[in-house]
């Protein structure tokens, strides 16, 4: 039924609450009051009764009409915008835009027939302003000047269309996707790390003419044991996970004593014995291992140029850095969840937690130096993947968001919503919806704050890499928000301003010359690709989705071109594992089914027939009976006749591996994000072995479109030219 009374309703809209919504079999699901009056609640309304709903209505009516300015505008490059200024009325108002590089430009007065108001017993009057549209792209200031002063607010001019960096040109590009910490070297810690991610990114673009490797969320995880697993559960987007430090490549390792050097190797050996036979990724022992080595190197001291690039690395990032530091300090003195720290020091700005900051001054410093650490290991696993000849390099994956007891939701305290979090309704792959376990940002605030926690940690994803995957991309339109207590299907969905979350996205690409995909799956409103596409953003095309009216695999000539198209992706096992449904088995030993076992496996027949059908109408495929390793070459052909001038190949397909990485829906009932890269037998494989896998050869022949696989026989590498 809809809701109990008319200002609940009313409220919800001003909040950008949907109060219905299509779920995944086409029926229009109502939103209950139990749900709407929680996440009014984590916004800081109280909408328990219809008195207090209405009078926190004509509150946020009366909002805007308190303030002489917005807090944030923001407008695409070549499109004139209107905007309100609110002061009492007949007073005059002068307004004009201070440029991010210099400059003023004056703003026109348009014609406002808007009567005024009384707010708080002052009659206050609205003018209206247009911006022009030929500002140049930035972040400028707007200025309003009246009788009484002046105020200002954030003016974001974006492109308006973003498009493919110039540095792809006019070809097709394609590379690999890669969960980093399954894929260990010989010489790393037990875990996948950014010296890993070099030597693949040369391997790939130098052996495989690759122009990218797409890697997992780096971000930064818990300071201390226990780690999450989950890269798309981090405590920070802002800085990088150090467990994906090498402590060899540390500069100031090269000058260690004998005795230094040796308790590293130690502490590696003793690790290596620890982990050997492990089946699975073991985090916490890694990094139990892996800090203690740093803290040797970091012991050590740095010579006087480093010193002042550290410090220099320090005066850039600024309060944040310092901020995140002290809450890793803060973590290893009174746990993890900082809602059970003592009162005083729940809030970074609390003069506790400034005397505690005085008094771990050192173990602060420790925590930034091992960011800039990781920060400078990043910018030389670019370098390198540049050097190497890839148009794109390494592309980073943004997560949707953080938990309740992250760093982010320290620092930036109400800024994210309380008593809810973040999920997903339920679709075909996930019939009981999930439950993300992230705290929602609140649309409100993020206007306040003019989208500064957001504008810095994409300049920061961007900083050392060609491209930017922005997981679950819906979420800058709107986000399934789940109050504490329910189901994950007893949710609802809740508007962000995409204006300016886009908006931001495209300007920092564009000053970085990076490439921005979407990962647009899953329950997405039509219009919201079509904005994305408008904007130059890609999406995100997988071949077991794409299908046509008639629920047939979609012809490849009616692919999207703007989107970055694969065969599978993290939350699907590999091809081969999807081709023997080895999900819908997990699925049914989990519970996570809806409809029975036998149900589901005639459904995955169904559609893996139609795909192999497919596949031998278009000459794909021609072996009868083909084996899975040729569906899976057959599947990525297919993907080539698309016209996707993106595209991406599992790194566990190149090496036919068929376990899952991460099956959603679930925390601990299955080992998410643990699983080491293996070949189709389980074996785990080293990234030594991968590269002379002929499988990833005869895949990588696929991609670049050649008739046969591609092999560069190494007493001829010296010899090669690539066209």
């Amino acid at each position: 039924m809809a809701l109990s009374n008319q200002f609940l309703s009313e409220l919800a809209a001003a909040f950008g609450i949907a109060t219905e919504f299509w779920d995944w079999k086409g029926r229009l699901t109502e939103v209950t009051d139990e749900t709407v009056i929680a996440i009014l609640a984590g916004m800081d309304v109280d909408a328990s009764e219809p008195d207090l709903a209405r009078e926190a209505l004509e509150a946020h009516r009366l909002r805007p009409w308190t303030r002489l300015l917005q807090p944030f505008i923001v407008l695409e490059q070549g499109t004139p915008r209107r905007v309100q200024v609110h002061l009492p009325e007949g007073e005059w108002v002068r307004l004009a835009v201070r440029l991010e590089e210099g400059g003023w430009r004056d703003v026109a007065q348009v014609t406002d027939d808007e009567p005024p108001r009384w707010v708080d017993g002052v009659l206050v009057g609205q003018a209206s302003f247009e911006l022009p549209g030929d500002l140049p792209l930035g972040y400028h200031r707007l200025q309003a000047t009246t009788e009484a002063g002046q105020a200002e607010s954030t003016l974001v001019v974006s492109p308006a269309f973003l498009g493919f960096p110039a540095a792809m040109g006019e070809k097709r590009a394609w590379g690999y996707a890669a969960q980093l910490y399954s894929v260990s070297s010989v010489d790393s810690w037990g875990i996948g790390d950014l010296l890993d991610l070099a030597d693949l990114a040369t391997w790939s673009s130098t052996q495989q003419f690759a122009s990218f490797v797409l890697v997992n969320p780096l971000h930064a995880a818990e300071p201390a044991p226990p780690l999450e697993p989950s890269p798309y559960l981090p405590n920070s987007r802002r800085y990088v996970n150090p467990l994906y430090i090498r402590p060899e490549l540390v500069p100031e390792y090269a000058d260690l004593d004998d005795r230094s050097r040796a308790r590293i190797a130690g502490l590696k050996a003793k690790l290596k014995k620890e982990l050997a036979g492990e089946p699975l990724i073991r985090r916490d022992a890694v990094w139990t291992a892996k800090i203690e080595a740093l803290r040797v190197i970091y012991d050590h001291g740095l010579r006087p140029v480093r010193r002042m690039a550290f410090n220099d690395f320090l005066r850039r990032e600024g309060r944040g850095l310092t901020q995140f530091a002290t809450w890793s300090a803060l973590v290893n003195r009174f746990g993890y969840d900082w809602h059970e720290w003592p009162a005083e020091l729940r809030r970074p700005s609390s003069p506790t937690v400034a005397l505690f900051a005085e008094q771990h001054v050192e173990t602060i410093i420790f925590y930034t130096w091992l960011q800039w650490i990781a920060d400078d290991q990043l910018r030389a696993a670019q370098s390198a993947a540049k050097d190497a000849g890839m148009r794109i390099g390494i592309m980073n994956d943004l997560a949707v968001g953080v938990g309740a007891q992250s760093a982010e939701a320290w620092t930036y305290g109400n800024l994210f919503a309380e008593g809810v979090s973040v999920g997903a309704p339920p679709d075909h792959f996930n019939q009981t919806g999930q439950d993300w376990g992230q705290a929602p940002w609140r649309p409100d605030r993020m206007d306040e704050l003019s989208y500064a926690p957001f504008r810095s940690m994409v300049a920061g994803l961007l900083r050392h890499s060609g491209g930017i995957r922005v997981d679950h991309i819906m979420g800058l339109f709107r986000l399934w928000w789940i109050p504490a207590g329910l189901a994950a299907n007893q949710g609802a969905y809740v508007r962000y301003n995409h204006e300016a979350m886009v908006g931001i996205l495209a300007l920092e690409a564009h000053r970085a010359g990076a490439l921005v995909v979407g990962e647009d799956l899953g329950v997405v409103e039509p219009w919201v690709r079509d904005y994305l596409r408008e904007r130059g953003i890609l999406g995100t095309s997988i071949a077991w989705f794409e299908r046509d009216s008639e629920g047939r695999p979609l012809a490849p000539e009616a692919w999207r071109e703007y989107c970055l198209a694969s065969v599978t992706t993290h939350d699907l096992p590999p091809t081969a594992g999807y081709l023997a449904a080895e999900h819908i088995r997990l699925q049914h030993q989990l519970g996570l089914l809806t409809e029975s076992l036998e149900t589901e496996l005639a459904t995955a027949e169904r559609e893996r027939n139609a795909f192999i059908e497919a596949l031998r109408q278009r000459g794909f495929l021609t072996a009868d009976p083909a084996s899975t390793e040729e569906i899976v070459e057959a599947m990525h052909r297919y993907l080539v006749a698309t016209p996707a001038r993106v595209l991406c190949a599992a790194l566990t397909d190149a090496v036919g591996e068929r376990r899952t990485q991460n099956q959603p829906g679930t925390s601990t009932e299955y080992p998410n994000w643990q699983v080491p890269l293996a070949g189709p037998d389980g074996r785990q494989l080293s990234l030594e072995e991968i590269y002379n896998d002929e499988r990833a050869f005869r895949l990588a022949g696929i991609m670049n479109g050649f008739s046969g696989p591609l092999r560069l026989p190494r007493s001829e590498i010296e010899l090669v030219v690539q066209s």
